[in-house]
């Protein structure tokens, strides 16, 4: 799925209305002090690291915060594209330029790291098999969740060992709380999975996806949707799947389980905390790379999982990201703990926003 470059739609997308979802936490910091890292549980993700290949993912593309480093956001690329790419529109689009002060995403969240990593070289079979960035492969445009899913298998696993990685530095700086993880299509595929993969027991303090789908989507609703076995019944559950304890997992954590198998991360115990990550999900109406609907049904499975999912949708926008969307996503991040504390540190320190375009770096 390539990703439309902004240069090739219109230079401000379309997003006349949209549905809100609200789901957001009030609660603020008691002082401005630089947040403690949380504690990182030893090895988290180990097995899944261990058994990482030499894939090459060049360096992420840094943008370092423009004042204090409170928290630390980590964003996922389209297939086909790049950090280098991809970064400096989606950082620079104005998010509100009818007011005095052209607001963006970097301006208006100063204490934010923002981390752009970019997939490494892939195979694509739907191109016949040229190599371009891809987070995983998958054979159909249309249908990424019902054809040939067995190609998603050996990017998803690297991928999310890499994404993993990223987050272990970034949580060992700022806390887990004070780290999100977002991706736009193929991005955010590739970041729901290596959330609901992530092993840490502290969960990230956000997460986010911009007109993506969720893979293995399917088999993880009927595992949830199946009848549970009746511990009474003298036959066997072909199905069952001990916890800790020897105990059966609940359906949920099944479906986890199954999602670390189907990968190739065999015998892991999910730490099933990305039930305490809030998501925000936004997606066009006319997006005519990932159908609506495709965004719709991840929506609703990861909230039968047990996220705290804020679904937005825009009227007459494609397969590309809008400033009303942008709009939502930072009061989506301002209405939980980590934007409260970015809002109360620009009104304690008088802080504007900045003006003036610093180099990537």
């Amino acid at each position: 799925m390539a990703e439309m470059h902004p240069q090739s739609s219109a230079s401000e997308p379309r997003a006349s209305q949209n549905t809100k979802s609200t789901n957001h936490s009030n609660q603020k910091p008691d002082t401005k002090t630089s947040p403690q890292p949380s504690p990182v549980p030893p090895n988290p993700s180990a097995k899944l690291t261990s058994k990482l290949k030499s894939t090459s993912y060049p360096p992420p593309l840094i943008t370092p915060p423009l004042s204090t480093h409170l928290h630390s956001i980590i964003i996922l690329h389209g297939r086909g594209s790049s950090a280098s790419s991809f970064a400096p529109p989606l950082l620079s689009t104005p998010i509100s330029p009818s007011q005095a002060l052209t607001l963006t995403l970097r301006t208006t969240l100063p204490h934010a790291k923002f981390i752009f990593p970019t997939a490494s070289k892939r195979r694509a079979v739907l191109y016949n098999r040229t190599s371009i960035n891809q987070w995983f492969d998958y054979s159909s445009l249309t249908e990424p969740t019902m054809e040939r899913e067995e190609l998603q298998i050996e990017g998803l696993w690297e991928s999310s060992a890499y994404i993993h990685s990223l987050l272990r530095e970034e949580i060992e700086i700022v806390g887990a709380g004070n780290v999100v993880l977002g991706g736009l299509s193929q991005g955010c595929a590739a970041s729901l999975i290596a959330l609901l993969m992530w092993e840490g027991q502290e969960p990230l303090g956000a997460a986010f996806g911009m007109c993506g789908w969720l893979p293995f989507r399917k088999q993880m609703e009927e595992i949830i949707a199946r009848p549970q076995y009746d511990a009474n019944d003298d036959e066997d559950d072909p199905f069952e799947r001990s916890g800790q304890g020897g105990e059966e997992s609940d359906p949920p954590t099944q479906a986890i389980e199954f999602l670390c198998e189907e990968v190739g991360v065999s015998g892991v115990q999910p730490s099933m905390s990305f039930h305490r990550t809030p998501l925000f999900l936004g997606h066009g109406t006319e997006d005519e790379k990932v159908s609506l609907h495709l965004g719709v049904e991840a929506a609703n499975c990861l909230r039968i999982l047990g996220m705290q999912v804020s679904w937005t949708q825009y009227d007459g926008l494609a397969h590309w990201y809008s400033a009303a969307m942008l709009s939502d996503l930072l009061d989506f991040l301002q209405g939980l703990d980590l934007g409260s504390a970015i809002r109360r540190e620009m009104k304690l320190y008088g802080e504007q926003p900045s003006l003036h375009h610093d180099e990537y770096c």
